[in-house]
């Protein structure tokens, strides 16, 4: 998905107008300072256009990104070429490998994008993966999809956003197939040059709480799961040794 620049152009205006970024941040560097106060840096799995990024360099003294959209991580680029005196390094990558230099006193995965693994046998190489990333101490989060009790069959959404000429609105239809979302969206972008539109299917792997926990436990992190309010999927913390 968002393979290309305009897809992760619309991708990027539409979240920002629809969430509240720097809050979130501020709320999972909460989680990790209450199990490691002294934590300085950060590295953001699946980064994308790097709006939660932004947030984290506010927050942490060394964040680094990292992402298997290039698009997505052009995007981000732009945005974090004067986030602190050296920018914000972004790195192209599997989360399932994460082949990158260097510990962080904290891991995050944002945003659900750890559904978008295929099966236990991933989530287990990405929950390690992270976790070797881990400085002693480090923390890693991971805000899941949903759970298969917690998906509702049929789910509709829908947002719009007009600005500098340009409307965009993005609609999405959400069924089960077996262990998986299908969530089928829809772009539409109108400008002064006419009216463009794209179509993709996403499918997200509903893993079980049981599934996440096990993930955590093998890659030697104690789990925790935190509830959030309203329609969030919530958190899993684990603080490594």
């Amino acid at each position: 998905m968002y393979e290309n620049d305009s897809a992760a152009e619309m991708y990027d205006l539409l979240y920002q107008d629809r969430k509240d970024y720097p809050a979130e941040a501020e709320r999972v560097a909460r989680l990790v300072r209450e199990r490691n106060p002294g934590a300085r840096s950060l590295l953001d799995v699946a980064c994308g256009t790097g709006i939660h990024l932004r947030a984290f360099a506010e927050l942490f003294e060394r964040v680094e990104g990292v992402d298997l959209s290039r698009p997505m991580l052009d995007v981000a680029a732009g945005r974090l070429r004067t986030a602190g005196p050296k920018g914000v390094p972004l790195h192209l990558g599997d989360m399932r490998e994460l082949r990158i230099e260097g510990r962080f006193d904290a891991v995050v995965c944002m945003f659900s994008s750890i559904g978008y693994l295929r099966s236990t046998d991933d989530l287990d190489r990405a929950v390690g993966a992270m976790s070797r990333r881990l400085e002693p101490g480090g923390v890693l989060v991971i805000e899941p999809w949903y759970f298969p009790e917690t998906f509702l069959e049929g789910h509709v959404s829908g947002h719009a956003l007009t600005r500098d000429g340009r409307t965009i609105t993005r609609v999405s239809h959400s069924t089960r197939e077996g262990d998986a979302t299908r969530m089928e969206l829809h772009y539409v972008l109108a400008d002064a040059g006419g009216v463009l539109h794209r179509s993709e299917i996403d499918r997200l792997t509903l893993f079980t709480r049981e599934q996440y926990e096990a993930a955590y436990r093998r890659a030697e992190l104690k789990p925790e799961y935190l509830e959030t309010s309203g329609a969030g999927p919530g958190f899993f913390v684990g603080t490594g040794a």
